[in-house]
């Protein structure tokens, strides 16, 4: 049986608080919705009572969260290639392709991360993700390539989602951006929200309504009409990378989500159309919840970022014709 049950106190009143976003607090890795049905469906009691998620929590309060067995997963186990740099009983890390989705959505039922996942570990996934995200702890984007960790338990996942949340995980990405940075390095900390009118992006924003983020970057090599930058995020915000830079005016090479004029212009310049966002999660690092040791895992660049930074190399424009 995979349930787990927690208890705490509530060390300070939260007046106007509520308790769906208290546990938001404590237990990161479950999105607000999970812990809405969870108080909901009486999974979680307050001084031995059920509650309700606008309960605003008062110092001194006991609150036990019942973690129930997770359900069995809607999406399909289906035998596919992982690229696997590390597993043992608790956790696996990988290297992910770019074009696979991590999670099932509306559109990719099938052929995700999760479902190869589901063959793979055979069930032994962590359930705090819920049914569509079985031992997802961390994302990354359809087309970003890179290292990914999985927990195999819920005992991992809560511990590595702590990490997430205290920023202890180390992130290092590399990728290639329109236009010649005028710096050699910095530092962009921006707010981000979702974008007021488009619902799938995201935006800086500076009306109070945004996330904290934080990325600091460096050049790496100085490209035809493009950069190739490495970028430490301090900070895990959806699209983080993508949005900063599109802030400094200097888009993601094959983000068209974000950066569309700025990628036909260097196509115009170079001939170099991009197959997808040129983001790749190169590093990994984090304190690994049983052993407490130290892990560190590198993901080598994949042939189609050695391939646009062949193409965007000076002095020669090289043409897209080499491109796959």
């Amino acid at each position: 049986m995979n349930t787990r049950t927690e208890h705490f106190v509530v060390e300070k009143s939260l007046p106007g608080g509520r308790l769906d976003a208290f546990l938001r607090t404590k237990f990161p890795a479950a999105s607000r919705g999970a812990l809405q049905r969870l108080i909901e469906q009486g999974h979680v009691r307050v001084n031995g009572k059920t509650a309700k998620p606008a309960h605003s929590p008062r110092a001194g309060e006991k609150i036990e969260v019942h973690w129930p067995e997770a359900r069995p997963a809607e999406a399909q186990p289906e035998e596919m290639p992982l690229d696997i740099l590390f597993e043992d009983q608790s956790l696996l890390v990988l290297n992910k392709p770019a074009g696979l989705v991590v999670h099932p959505a509306a559109g990719h039922e099938e052929h995700t991360l999760v479902n190869a996942l589901l063959h793979h570990c055979a069930g032994q996934l962590s359930g705090i993700g819920g049914v569509a995200r079985p031992g997802i702890v961390h994302r990354l984007d359809k087309e970003t390539s890179g290292c990914l960790v999985v927990a195999k338990n819920d005992e991992t996942h809560l511990a590595l989602s702590k990490q997430f949340a205290e920023r202890r995980v180390q992130k290092i990405y590399n990728a290639i951006v329109c236009g010649e940075l005028a710096r050699d390095s910095g530092e962009i900390r921006a707010a981000i929200a979702r974008h007021p009118s488009h619902r799938k992006r995201m935006a800086v924003r500076d009306d109070g309504s945004g996330r904290a983020a934080h990325t600091s970057w460096r050049v790496f090599e100085r490209l035809n009409a493009a950069t190739f930058v490495e970028a430490h995020i301090h900070t895990g915000r959806t699209h983080q990378i993508r949005v900063h830079f599109q802030h400094l005016g200097h888009p993601l090479v094959g983000d068209e989500t974000y950066g569309a004029r700025p990628n036909a212009r260097l196509k115009e310049l170079t001939n170099y159309a991009a197959p997808r966002v040129m983001l790749h999660a190169r590093e990994l690092s984090f304190i690994h919840p049983r052993s407490e040791k130290e892990m560190s895992f590198e993901s080598p660049l994949p042939k189609d970022f050695r391939d646009a930074l062949e193409c965007l190399r000076r002095p020669g424009r090289r043409a897209a014709s080499s491109q796959h």
